[in-house]
């Protein structure tokens, strides 16, 4: 696979974005088209594609909005929630690729994805005190850099898409910034944040369920990505088009983002997870809820 090029990972796996995407120059027609994907089923009149991806997705709309319901601070999950949406809107066709509208939805996805890795990134550094969790300030800065990487890869998707680059360093056949913004700099930030962890595990925790609440979250992000971009023609194969790659990538990533939680629930004082106090290796400094005189909004370890 050439760095920067969609096409080769396009025809192992039927992304979303591989629709807007032209094959390569010289040719008119829009949509790199993957070997094998699932097949679509029609309801009155209506064609609905990725079936078993959509279930996914309706499941893990539901199970993180029971998560949220435990912990209302939890900026990752709702930006999680509002990315899982746009998947289930480009994944089932509720905007065709042939619409207008279908780029903005896959920028809206990408856009999505990318913040919710760089809130998870910031979140890391939160248990060594580098600045203080809770404070609208932190909130806020949070919040605020989570907005700048969505703004940067929902433009340039579009700038991608559509061609609205007066030149062709960027556009549906030139990918490489896309590429460099959507899994470069998502894994480094991904990565980063997994090594903060396993050093504040490490160093200050001590606490080895944490550690493998983690290194569990790892396995199933990692088993996501192989099973995606690796083995999804196969799955596809094996299964008579039922099913493909996304529909256990997603799976799994479900699985790796409840992992994230309980590791979460592990590492902090407040009774995330039903009323239950799991205070054995909490980070000392995450406090409950403050006075207003403190200018502090309820504690959370996660944004």
């Amino acid at each position: 696979m050439s760095f920067g090029n969609f096409y080769e990972i396009c025809q192992k796996t039927p992304l979303p974005l591989c629709n807007v995407l032209l094959p390569n120059h010289g040719t008119n027609f829009k949509g790199i088209i993957s070997t094998c994907y699932a097949r679509s089923i029609s309801v009155t009149n209506t064609m609905i594609f990725q079936v078993g991806n959509c279930f996914i997705h309706i499941s893990a709309i539901v199970v993180l909005m029971i998560i949220v319901f435990h912990d209302r601070n939890a900026f990752f999950f709702y930006l999680y929630i509002a990315n899982t949406i746009a998947s289930l809107v480009v994944d089932a066709g509720v905007s065709p690729p042939s619409s207008a509208t279908y780029g903005y939805f896959v920028a809206v996805q990408i856009g999505l994805a990318s913040a919710c890795c760089w809130s998870l990134m910031l979140n890391g550094f939160l248990g060594f005190q580098f600045w203080e969790d809770g404070t609208r300030k932190s909130i806020n800065f949070t919040r605020l850099i989570a907005l700048c990487a969505f703004s940067l890869n929902f433009i340039l998707s579009l700038f991608t898409f559509h061609n609205w680059s007066s030149n062709s360093i960027v556009d549906n056949t030139n990918t490489l910034a896309l590429f460099v913004t959507m899994y470069f700099l998502n894994a480094v930030t991904i990565g980063i944040y997994v090594l903060s962890q396993i050093i504040l595990i490490l160093t200050i925790l001590k606490n080895w369920w944490a550690l493998g609440a983690i290194m569990l979250g790892c396995f199933f992000f990692t088993a996501a990505q192989v099973l995606m971009y690796r083995f999804s023609n196969q799955i596809c194969e094996g299964v008579n088009h039922y099913l493909d790659g996304l529909f256990f990538g997603t799976l799994c990533n479900l699985f790796a983002v409840m992992m994230l939680y309980k590791y979460w629930d592990m590492i902090t004082t407040e009774d995330l997870e039903f009323s239950v106090s799991n205070t054995d290796g909490a980070v000392p400094w995450t406090n409950g809820f403050f006075d207003e005189k403190d200018n502090r909004e309820p504690s959370s370890a996660i944004g």
